[in-house]
């Protein structure tokens, strides 16, 4: 096996080990964390499958991507920690509701409600 396969079997697992942790985690930070395990994934990928006219170079074209998508990955993972920031302060838990039922600004108001009825 060579290194190139090697780079691309490391790539599939990175991709499948986040794909498992989006999936089975719930705490919007640990998701965060694996989708951007999955793009490292993707990166190596991209890196690994990339023709070779020379043994020994590859295409810079999808190197060019990889760059771009590190970029791209730095921005997306800071607006994502700013979401889930954000949905921390206004839930006071760091999950999404699973019910769907509307959320609220904070829980105090509910329970207002609640003893005002009783």
């Amino acid at each position: 096996m060579s290194p190139v396969d090697l780079y691309l079997v490391a790539g599939v697992a990175l991709f499948v080990v986040g794909l498992w942790g989006v999936l089975a985690r719930a705490h919007l930070f640990w998701k965060l964390l694996c989708v951007n395990i999955m793009a490292s994934g993707n990166f190596l990928i991209l890196v690994s499958a990339a023709p070779r006219s020379t043994p020994g170079t590859a295409d810079p074209i999808p190197q060019a991507m990889v760059l771009t998508g590190i970029v791209v990955a730095v921005a997306s993972t800071a607006v994502g920690l700013g979401i889930a920031l954000r949905i921390v302060e206004r839930t006071g838990r760091p999950f999404l509701r699973d019910d769907g039922a509307p959320a609220t600004e904070t829980g105090a108001s509910e329970a207002r409600a609640e003893s005002a009825d009783a």
